[in-house]
C-alpha cells in the first residue's frame, strides 16, 4: 500500500494543506503542536491502513499460494494486513508491533489494548484536523497519554500476545530446521534487516535443504555463502505473487 501519491491527496489533502507534509510517513513523523492534532490525524491513518482492506489482491493471493503447506510469516509490517486478509492467527508473528494497539507512552505495565472503537470515533467526530479533547486516550494505570504500539525506541511494549507469537515462530524454526524449508522474503529493504533478512541468510547457510528466495523491486545483494541456494527475482513482489498463483501448486 502507498503512502504517497494520490491515495494520500484523496484522505489527507487537508492535512496537507494545513501542515505542508506530502505524504503519509512524513505525516508520521509530523511535530503537532496538540494531542487533538496528533490523534486527528493519527486516528485516520489508523483507520484506512489497519482497518481496511489493502487494494489489491497480493494478500490472498499469496495465501492461495500457500495455504496448504505448513507456513510461518514474520513481518515488520505493523498494518495487520496478513490476518485481515484470513492468513491464520497463530501462524503470524507482528516483531514491530500493530497500528491496531495502544500502549502506555510511559509506559508504566507491558500491556496493549485494541483501539478500534476509539479510532472509528476520532474519525467520525474531528474537525478542522482535530478530534474532541475528550477522545484523547489516557493510560488507565498511571492517566499518563497513550501511543501506538509501534517499536521506535525502548518503551516498545512486548506484551503476552507478541511473547506468544514469537514463541510459536521460534518452536515453528526448530521443527523444520532439518527439513526442506523456504525462506520466503517479500520486499524486505535495509531499514531493519536484523530480523528477517540476516537471520533468513544464516539460517539458509546452515540449514542443509534450505533454499532462499528474495522478490524485491530493487533486488538484494547475495552472500557468496549462500548464493547456490539462493533464487532472488527483482521485480514487483504483486506481480510475482501473481504469476505463482497462475502456476499448478501440485508442482511446489
Amino acid at each position: 500500500m502507498t503512502y504517497s501519491g494520490q491515495r494520500f491527496t484523496d484522505h489527507f489533502q487537508d492535512f496537507a494543506d494545513r501542515y505542508g507534509f506530502q505524504d503519509m510517513y512524513s505525516g508520521g513523523f509530523y511535530p503537532f503542536a496538540a494531542l487533538e492534532e496528533y490523534w486527528a490525524y493519527w486516528s485516520r491513518f489508523i483507520e484506512l491502513n489497519r482497518y481496511c482492506l489493502p487494494p489489491y489482491s497480493t494478500y490472498t493471493d499469496l495465501l492461495e499460494v500457500i495455504k496448504d503447506k505448513d507456513y510461518f510469516v514474520i513481518t515488520t509490517n505493523v498494518d495487520h494486513q496478513f490476518q485481515r486478509s484470513g492468513f491464520a492467527h497463530d501462524r503470524l508473528f507482528y516483531m514491530q508491533g500493530d497500528f491496531g494497539l495502544w500502549q502506555c507512552g510511559v509506559p508504566c505495565h507491558q500491556k496493549t489494548y485494541d483501539n478500534e472503537e476509539l479510532v472509528h470515533q476520532m474519525v467520525r467526530r474531528q474537525t478542522a484536523c482535530r478530534i474532541p479533547p475528550d477522545l484523547i486516550p489516557t493510560c488507565p494505570l498511571c492517566g499518563k497519554p497513550m501511543r501506538m504500539n509501534l517499536r521506535m525506541d525502548t518503551t516498545f511494549v512486548e506484551d503476552e500476545g507478541w511473547h506468544a507469537a514469537a514463541q510459536r515462530y521460534h518452536q515453528f524454526l526448530r521443527r523444520h530446521q532439518d527439513h526442506k524449508v523456504v525462506f520466503l522474503e517479500l520486499g524486505v529493504g535495509w531499514n531493519t534487516p536484523g530480523i528477517i533478512r540476516y537471520p533468513f541468510w544464516q539460517r539458509t547457510k546452515v540449514w542443509p535443504q534450505a533454499v532462499y528466495v528474495s522478490v524485491n523491486l530493487e533486488g538484494t545483494v547475495i552472500p557468496n555463502e549462500i548464493r547456490s541456494k539462493t533464487v532472488s527475482i527483482q521485480d514487483d513482489l504483486r506481480h510475482v505473487i501473481t504469476q505463482l498463483r497462475s502456476l499448478d501448486q501440485s508442482s511446489f
